[in-house]
């Protein structure tokens, strides 16, 4: 706890001061109707992870979505969060990951126990269509106030990469191709991801191909994509614009300005105070315990410590 009053400390709590300088490196396929991002966490991975005490096979859908969320958020065109989120009926319930417009990355899962070991006894490396069972997934751009926008569909596909392409299949009619991947390496927890894009040829990179042409691109560009091993994407030692060369080389890529990430839970003893200022006394006398009263954030899985003396909720029936 700090010296100074909880609703004045907007300090963050004491979490990894991490940054990927080049987390997200967009790309395009000069004269062809593709571009993409290649995403690599590096060791955000494991800082961001190891905050929680994950099986590896959670740890590893969290890294995936955290690299997801990553990639898809440098469509951002102005300040605001994208986020995704999937909540099912399966062993890992909700599964959340977000970054900001300045890269600021975190993400979370929520997971049974005791389901999470009756799968694992049916499969030790179970899929995620498995852990996360029958629910939907959702996909924000939130620019804060009333500027929101949400779109859901169910879950489907047996990997997080099928779950995202069936999403712009479905809601936003887009054409894309997703590599996701999360090992732990001998570096540690390593994430990444590779998505590409068809753009219109009317308004992107490629005006003069006709549709046929165009189509013929982006068969070609998937192909060499599907080409990237896990082990590329995840190599620390591989710059990113040499594995983009080794897989695009015969399509002339070009590469755009790289894009920080870094740690970015928001949590703050001051908003976690605003929130207990709206339940009663009553409700915070039941959640004291020994005089002091504890919240945790589910992303950076710290402990805030409130004493219940400095706790003044609402009275009940008035705002």
């Amino acid at each position: 706890m700090t010296d100074s009053p909880v609703f004045l400390d907007v300090g963050r709590p004491p979490v990894p001061d991490i940054v990927i300088a080049r987390g997200v490196l967009p790309f395009f396929l000069p004269d062809r109707p593709v571009r993409g991002r290649l995403v690599r966490l590096g060791g955000l991975t494991d800082a961001l992870l190891l905050r929680h005490d994950y099986h590896p096979a959670v740890a590893k859908l969290v890294g995936q979505a955290l690299a997801l969320a990553a990639g898809l958020s440098t469509a951002l065109k102005f300040r605001g969060t994208f986020s995704l989120q999937a909540k099912g009926d399966g062993p890992v319930d909700i599964l959340l990951a977000d970054c900001t417009d300045t890269g600021e990355l975190r993400g979370y899962a929520r997971f049974d126990a005791g389901m999470l070991e009756t799968l694992l006894a049916q499969s030790p490396a179970p899929a995620a269509d498995a852990m996360l069972g029958s629910g939907y997934l959702a996909f924000t751009v939130d620019q804060g106030g009333d500027n929101r926008h949400q779109g859901i569909v169910a879950i489907e596909g047996a990997n997080l990469a099928a779950m995202a392409l069936h999403y712009f299949s479905t809601s936003e009619q887009l054409q894309c191709q997703i590599h996701l991947a999360c090992e732990h390496t001998d570096a540690g927890w390593r994430a990444g991801a590779l998505i590409l894009e068809k753009v219109a040829g009317a308004g992107g990179t490629a005006p003069t191909l006709d549709a046929e042409a165009q189509d013929e691109s982006w068969r070609t560009a998937i192909a060499l994509a599907a080409t990237l091993t896990d082990a590329e994407l995840l190599d620390d030692a591989l710059p990113p614009e040499q594995l983009l060369f080794r897989l695009f080389h015969t399509e002339g890529v070009a590469a755009d300005r790289a894009r920080a990430l870094s740690y970015g839970c928001r949590c703050s003893r001051a908003r976690l105070s605003g929130i207990l200022q709206g339940f009663s006394d009553d409700d915070l006398d039941h959640m004291s315990e020994d005089g002091t009263i504890v919240m945790t954030c589910e992303f950076c899985h710290y402990d805030f410590k409130f004493p219940r003396t400095e706790m003044h909720g609402r009275i009940m029936g008035k705002r």
